[in-house]
């Protein structure tokens, strides 16, 4: 067993369950840190409402993973509903990185989204682009800035800019699946806003990349090389799915039905690519968006480390 101890908060989520068991097959320590009380003792509890946890229980931690965060899209986005997309992701990042720093934890891995470029049309952008404007671009320059303590205390921050994850179960591609099954799939608007994608498996690839890589620090964007449009995905998806996909869901309708978060999330979209990792050596299983629909449609090979 390796003594390389990674604790992970949001080790229950699609990211985060599938990230602990990839460390662990890789005779990893994992640590989870846990809104209840343990009941094993791999995990360690904290209350990041209240900022309550031991900054002892993360002594001889090689790394802290923060995944914590609502579903962007999980709802539609009203004023109190938008407010726990900032609760769930600030107040936990700025408790974790604060026991960080007074741990002497020598990383911190936090999620961020693309979404922090806003919209860029079909800019293509990379890690040393500007901040966008728009509630979720405010959102992810604010949920890195929570990071600071960790930082100042001289921990390596690396910042996860995720794409849109394409897994074999559960996530955007569960929601598609029926509806693609049914014949009922289309573009959303012109089709013509960008999807970075990056597969389930990938993405775990990149944080185990990024944890034993230490001259990594600040920004990466995960995401696939080569991002596509929406009327692209649409497309692609059909094909792995063997499913036609005719229709086309007009803007108007995405807002009656789910409000703001159709211009931002749906409507919207960031031509981002992986410079910072390819620069690093990374190299991905999925470079196509065709090979991570083939992957993520057809559930049974799993994620390999």
């Amino acid at each position: 067993m390796s003594d390389t101890v990674i604790a992970i908060a949001g080790s229950s989520g699609l990211i985060g369950s599938a990230l602990v068991y990839a460390l662990r097959a890789t005779d990893h320590r994992v640590l989870r840190i846990v809104r209840r009380a343990p009941v094993n003792p791999d995990e360690v509890s904290w209350n990041p409402e209240t900022g309550d946890i031991d900054p002892a229980a993360l002594a001889g931690v090689h790394a802290v993973v923060n995944l914590c965060g609502v579903n962007v899209g999980g709802r539609r986005w009203s004023g109190s509903f938008k407010q726990s997309l900032r609760d769930s992701r600030i107040s936990p990042t700025e408790v974790l990185s604060a026991a960080v720093a007074e741990a002497g934890v020598p990383a911190l891995l936090n999620a961020s989204a693309v979404g922090y470029y806003g919209d860029t049309g079909d800019r293509v952008v990379d890690e040393t682009a500007a901040a966008g404007t728009g509630f979720l671009a405010q959102l992810c320059q604010d949920w890195e800035a929570a990071t600071a303590a960790a930082q100042q205390a001289g921990a390596r921050v690396v910042l996860l800019r995720t794409g849109l994850v394409l897994s074999q179960s559960g996530g955007v591609l569960g929601r598609l699946r029926t509806l693609f099954s049914l014949g009922l799939g289309g573009r959303l608007g012109n089709g013509r806003q960008y999807m970075p994608w990056i597969s389930l498996e990938d993405e775990v690839r990149t944080i185990l990349f990024a944890i034993a890589h230490d001259e990594l620090s600040g920004p990466l964007n995960l995401t696939g090389p080569a991002p596509v449009t929406n009327a692209e995905f649409t497309a692609a998806l059909g094909r792995a799915l063997h499913r036609p996909t005719p229709f086309a869901v007009p803007g108007f309708v995405l807002r009656a039905a789910v409000g703001e978060f159709a211009d931002e999330g749906l409507l919207a979209g960031q031509r981002a690519i992986p410079a910072a990792l390819e620069r690093a050596g990374f190299e991905f299983r999925h470079n196509t968006i065709g090979e991570a629909l083939q992957w993520a449609a057809h559930p049974g090979s799993g994620v390999r480390e």
